[in-house]
């Protein structure tokens, strides 16, 4: 099997929409023929060319360097590719960054009102709030870095420092928090520890009623 016959394989299984990365292509045809990396780039970058050239997955389309995707044709014209998940492997897997902003308030229930803005808090956020007008989210640093220890608690704590601030209609928040706060597993001692060290003193009011709500002491 010829490097090109296996990146056609693998392009082949891709489903519908999904992001195909170069990258990724790489590694796979690396691991195949025990190529390094150079090699496996080099080799993968000049089959999807021939490939794609040669009209041999016919529905495969270019979105950017080093991202492709397999189309459909549907009733409203050709299927794109899948935004969501662009998003999710640029900015929060694995574990690099959460929903944050309105967004949250919205799927904690704690906010009918549907948010224009998506905003992510993530690690590739160095210095500033910034818009990704291509994916449409607007990107922020995180108080820390984000790791799969102190995510949840990082976005709980990001939607307490927002009730004061945004346009919360549920009734009684701070039971919505409290809810959250037991369904996730989350420890009040850790959330107080985060919330001394990178938010205000009106998020730990916030940390205080919601744990007197839950039955908790701070």
């Amino acid at each position: 099997m010829t490097y090109m016959d296996y990146t056609h394989a693998l392009l082949e299984q891709m489903p519908t929409g999904t992001p195909i990365y170069i990258n990724r292509l790489a590694s796979d045809l690396a691991e195949h023929f025990s190529l390094d990396e150079k090699q496996a780039a080099a080799a993968t970058s000049v089959a999807v060319k021939r490939i794609m050239d040669g009209g041999l997955v016919p529905d495969l389309r270019f979105y950017q360097k080093g991202i492709y995707y397999r189309t459909v044709i549907t009733p409203f014209g050709e299927k794109g590719i899948d935004k969501e998940k662009l998003i999710a492997d640029k900015y929060l897997l694995p574990d690099k960054g959460y929903e944050t902003g309105l967004t949250l308030l919205h799927y904690l229930g704690l906010a009918t009102q549907m948010p224009r803005e998506h905003l992510i808090a993530t690690n590739i956020a160095k210095e500033c709030v910034r818009t990704d007008k291509k994916l449409g989210v607007t990107i922020k640093p995180p108080k820390v870095k984000i790791d799969a220890d102190n995510k949840a608690y990082l976005q709980t704590l990001d939607a307490l420092e927002l009730l004061d601030k945004a346009p919360v209609d549920a009734e009684k928040p701070y039971q919505v928090m409290a809810k959250h706060i037991q369904e996730y597993g989350l420890h009040y001692g850790k959330l107080l520890f985060l919330a001394d060290r990178y938010y205000n003193k009106n998020t730990i009011m916030q940390l205080a009623h919601t744990a007197s709500e839950g039955g908790y002491a701070i």
